[in-house]
């Protein structure tokens, strides 16, 4: 069966392996021992804490195959984002260059380095791998952290963002990028991403501009490259357009990918899911498989399951109820997975 947990100690090797299987323009997971470290502990102290209001909680969970006890994929919460250190990105807006007697009217787009999106809740870290893009586990992986939020409404923002991972070329470059480091920083674009990762945004305050700069100024492939998602993105940008995300005129710094928005209560995960308490018996329906999560914290568990509504309970099968952690009496939140 397949699963979602919160990540353990015992998963640093899955995880490292997926941090390096990712790529360097997958910023959230760096090739970083101590980093990645650091963010098992961390994730595993948010679950463990009572919160009372969203603060500098990172939620990151793993997928398992329990049949071969193999890590397949990764996802996360970060719970308010900009608390431990500044959150930037570039904030696409439109200057007017207007003189009624020269007759001249230009609108002219520019980008500011800017602190808006601060305190949003940021969706990340969402990797699987390809052998098990199938079968719906690709959307399961995305969509159960909708449910996980929804239960716990006090732990998060209800201004959800999620950042696009940005075009790159079959080298791995950024154009866009390419373009800030020939007249800005003399930083590559492994290096950058890097500190994107690890959370070092010293740089960005010190050597990007600081005022609007106008994107005419740009190469034409820089241009191409503000808001235009990595190939091996797509999927997760129609899903998360599907959802109710909409762009919201931010792009990442470094890579100029698009950060999408929407409110908590809006995305239809969360507006279509039900809460029902649990009967155990034998399932009829074979046919829709639901996205099932519990509402416990450290002892979280999400999993693809079939069941039948019936009345005012969720009927699952023993292998299901074992699967999620539930008994006879509990809540699951659930939802159609299509």
């Amino acid at each position: 069966m397949i699963i979602i947990r919160p990540i353990t100690k015992d998963d640093y090797d899955a995880l490292f392996q997926i941090a390096k299987e990712s790529g360097h323009g997958f910023t959230s997971l760096p090739e970083d021992k101590d980093y990645l470290i650091n963010r098992i502990k961390h994730s595993q102290q948010s679950f463990a804490a009572d919160i009372k209001s969203p603060g500098n909680q990172g939620y990151l969970f793993v997928m398992e195959d329990t049949n071969s006890k193999e890590i397949v994929g990764t996802s996360g919460i970060e719970a308010s984002t900009g608390s431990d250190f500044p959150l930037f990105h570039h904030r696409i807006g439109t200057h007017i260059h207007h003189n009624d007697k020269l007759k001249v009217h230009k609108e002219l787009e520019t980008l500011t380095l800017c602190n808006d999106l601060t305190g949003s809740s940021e969706i990340c870290s969402l990797f699987l791998k390809s052998d098990y893009r199938i079968k719906g586990n690709g959307r399961a992986l995305s969509r159960f952290r909708f449910l996980f939020m929804s239960e716990h409404p006090e732990r998060f923002s209800n201004r959800i963002m999620a950042e696009m991972r940005g075009y790159a070329d079959e080298n791995g470059e950024s154009p866009f990028w390419s373009w800030f480091e020939e007249n800005f920083c003399d930083i590559d674009f492994a290096t950058s991403n890097y500190l994107f990762g690890t959370g070092d945004m010293t740089f960005v305050s010190e050597l990007m501009p600081k005022f609007p700069l106008y994107t005419k100024l740009m190469t034409q492939s820089a241009r191409d490259g503000i808001n235009k998602v990595h190939p091996g993105t797509r999927p997760a940008l129609a899903l998360l357009e599907k959802e109710g995300f909409k762009y919201g005129d931010y792009i990442g710094v470094n890579d100029a990918g698009p950060a999408l928005i929407s409110p908590l209560d809006r995305i239809k995960t969360v507006m279509a899911s039900v809460k029902k308490p649990v009967k155990i018996a034998a399932v009829t329906n074979e046919q829709t498989r639901y996205i099932a999560c519990n509402n416990k914290l450290t002892d979280f568990r999400a999993a693809q399951i079939y069941l039948d509504i019936q009345d005012e309970h969720l009927v699952i099968s023993e292998e299901s109820a074992t699967a999620l952690k539930v008994a006879a009496g509990d809540f699951l939140r659930v939802v159609k997975n299509n």
